[in-house]
């Protein structure tokens, strides 16, 4: 077994930075240790992955696990990072083959399923600008994502399939699991947890004060009716 290397990106604002990372399993008791500045959120991930990995039928090994975030001085927020992580681990444990130069970013279920995240968009622009065209996505989020000229994206609903296409061995997979949700390009924000937020858009101060009083006023009109019109 070596070190295990995928990679993901940081988001500081509307600024996205390529975070490598670096997976290593030791020969000492049963741990899993995330380094690199992690929230709270990213230190959740140790037992999602656990979960989902367990659930896809590629467990996790049960030796000391640890996980290094590099640059190791830039904050890293959110569960994005839970896909590159799970990739970096099972590629340290040699149960997929090389993932060199592709960007994961996707938040895990317990069940194995690949979850949407904020701020794909910014996310997949700074990783094509410093060089990474290999993106894979959680599929609720490829619409988003190829959006970006040059990137060749890639969407999946479960850790399972993602496991099989990067060389993982078929036999134990859970590729019959069909996660709720309905036909690829079928879910809508609401369904997949994420509603839109005027706060996402940067700029733009005119079109989001013409949003803002259409909105005023479409609530007035529910209140009171149209004008001349007693409720």
């Amino acid at each position: 077994m070596g070190v295990g290397r995928s990679y993901c990106i940081a988001l500081v604002g509307l600024n996205g930075y390529v975070v490598e990372v670096e997976a290593d399993i030791g020969q000492t008791l049963p741990a899993f240790v995330i380094l690199g500045l992690p929230d709270a959120a990213l230190n959740e991930a140790k037992e999602r992955i656990r979960s989902a990995a367990q659930n896809s039928g590629i467990p996790l090994s049960r030796r000391k696990i640890t996980a290094n975030l590099i640059p190791a001085s830039l904050p890293k927020r959110g569960s994005g990072f839970d896909l590159a992580i799970t990739m970096a681990v099972l590629r340290a444990a040699e149960d997929i083959r090389s993932i060199d130069g592709t960007v994961f970013i996707a938040e895990l279920g317990l069940d194995g399923r690949l979850r949407p995240v904020r701020g794909i968009l910014p996310a997949v622009m700074a990783a094509v600008q410093a060089g990474y065209r290999e993106i894979v996505v959680a599929e609720a989020n490829v619409a988003e994502a190829t959006l970006v000229p040059g990137a060749h994206v890639r969407g999946y609903r479960t850790l399972a399939r993602l496991a099989y296409d990067f060389g993982a061995d078929p036999k134990e997979l859970a590729l019959d699991y069909d996660p709720p949700g309905g036909e690829p390009g079928d879910e809508n924000e609401d369904e997949v947890g994420i509603v839109p937020d005027l706060s996402d858009v940067s700029g733009q101060l005119e079109a989001r004060r013409a949003l803002e009083v259409a909105a005023a006023g479409s609530h007035h009109m529910l209140l009171t009716g149209p004008p001349g019109v007693r409720p």
